[in-house]
């Protein structure tokens, strides 16, 4: 392959391009009425026009996606993460056309997209997994007697889909019908598909997930783990690498595992395994993803290996570049998805103009994001602005470099998720590692949050853009504002 569209909009498009680019391979892009100026488009070597904004009429159209590689001669489609990535339709498209998809088999994707039937191909190689059924089950009053079988408290999930659409916890018999009708209810609306099944509620869980890398040749290794336990609305905020709770025997225990699950589907490309850990340090297989993950750069920290440029070569049909044995854990990372969400009201999304859009820099500290100043953050898709990722020798290391980076990361016209990170990498729970993923439950109200950032932030804002124009900042101006030590060494240049 000498030219690829990538599939994506974004930060992770631009990640994608960046890789390739040092590849010496050619991108294509792609974009809605709504990106027209984004910035992968004017990165990219091409661009070629979808549609509107609305992603039913544009990035998830696949029939448009494949036009324009036969269009500009791109061989090969990185999907990215979301819209096509995980499409087993897509990538069976892609393969009709003569096309390389730089991921797994559609096959391999059938499997894993379903929970039940991931669950079917995990079981050949004994991977443990919470009690519970392995069948969908839509008879009321059996699934009631199974669930008395298993042990209250137990957890309705959808067969089909993420990101908690159509999963309940029932706490006892009585709620159960009503609940597990709001289940097959919510996953029908939401994938078409309203098969659930039953398993026993982890009430202190960790999630924990594997990176796994296969090849066309056997080979499938795993990059150790990451821990996504900090999480709003069952979606991961803040993830790291390593987790701070597992022993060398567990993480060896589990990157087995995780080779396994992708063995048992001759899985291709990168792909994350993910288990989830009670408070006893036991941990169960819980589900496969086939694609990137938005988290990838945690592990790219810690082992020095280019994920992106790894699944371009196993595409092109190399061998993986390492073995198993050659790889080893360096230091600590952190990741914030810096969303245009409202901590202080339920996270939900805000919308507007990034009036003022600094980033932060400095010592072990990335940004992977697909915004600038005065771009406004589109209603069509994910409020993620950024990922912001620091690297440390160890987990303190990282956590006070990310501290440092979140009150440098300047950002006014919209309200961001950066004062809930703030607040994470400080509290107690955090920084000891006691946490699971009701992180946001216990322990997060909107008071917490520290509203004289804002004040300052803003401040600092308006002295960043006026150190911009003018290469100096009148002290007077801001005499008598409480000043960070941020906000006074700007005032120093």
């Amino acid at each position: 392959m000498q030219k690829i569209l990538v599939a994506n909009r974004g930060e992770i498009a631009l990640r994608v391009m960046r890789s390739a680019r040092e590849m010496g391979i050619k991108t294509v892009a792609v974009y809605s009425e709504a990106d027209r100026d984004a910035l992968h488009v004017r990165y990219a070597d091409e661009a070629v026009f979808i549609g509107p904004p609305p992603s039913n009429q544009s990035y998830l159209v696949g029939a448009k996606i494949i036009e324009a590689c036969k269009q500009t001669g791109a061989e090969g489609i990185h999907p990215g993460y979301g819209f096509l990535s995980e499409n087993a339709a897509f990538a069976r498209l892609v393969r009709e056309a003569g096309l390389t998809l730089i991921g797994p088999s559609p096959e391999a994707m059938e499997v894993m997209g379903n929970k039940l039937s991931a669950k079917a191909a995990a079981l050949k190689y004994n991977i443990p997994m919470v009690p519970g059924t392995e069948e969908a089950i839509t008879d009321i009053a059996e699934a009631k007697q199974r669930a008395v079988e298993v042990g209250f408290p137990i957890l309705i999930k959808a067969a089909a889909g993420g990101g908690g659409k159509g999963m309940r916890i029932v706490e006892s018999a009585a709620d159960f019908e009503e609940q597990m009708n709001l289940a097959v209810s919510e996953a029908t609306s939401a994938f078409g598909d309203g098969s659930v099944f039953i398993e026993r509620y982890v009430s202190s869980p960790r999630h924990i997930e594997i990176q796994v890398l296969g090849d066309n040749h056997g080979n499938i290794v795993h990059l150790f783990e990451r821990d996504c336990s900090v999480q709003r609305r069952h979606q991961k905020v803040v993830e790291e690498a390593p987790s701070s709770v597992l022993t060398p025997e567990i993480r060896e225990a589990m990157g087995r595992c995780a080779v396994d699950v992708a063995r048992s589907v001759n899985y291709t490309g990168a792909g994350t395994v993910e288990f989830i850990m009670d408070d006893k340090l036991n941990f169960y297989f819980l589900e496969m993803n086939t694609r990137l993950q938005v988290e990838h750069p945690v592990t790219e920290l810690i082992t020095g290996i280019d994920l992106v440029k790894e699944q371009i070569n196993i595409a092109r049909g190399h061998a993986i570049s390492f073995k198993q044995e050659d790889l080893k854990i360096k230091g600590h990372a952190m990741e914030l998805r810096v969303y245009a969400e409202d901590p202080a009201n339920n996270f939900l999304p805000d919308i507007g103009t990034l009036q003022t859009y600094v980033t932060p820099q400095g010592p072990g500290v990335r940004v992977d994001d697909g915004f600038e100043q005065g771009m406004e953050i589109p209603i069509y898709y994910d409020p993620m602005i950024a990922k912001l990722i620091t690297y440390g020798k160890d987990r303190k290391e990282a956590i006070d470099r990310m501290v440092r980076a979140i009150d440098e990361y300047i950002i006014t016209g919209i309200t961001t998720t950066l004062p809930f990170g703030k607040f994470v990498m400080q509290h107690e729970a955090f920084t000891s590692g006691n946490f699971d993923t009701h992180f946001v439950k216990k322990f997060f109200t909107p008071e917490v949050l520290d509203t004289e950032n804002t004040d300052e932030a803003e401040i600092a804002a308006l002295l960043m853009e006026r150190l911009l124009n003018s290469k100096k900042v009148a002290v007077t101006e801001t005499a008598g504002v409480p000043e960070s030590n941020w906000v006074k060494n700007r005032r120093a240049l």
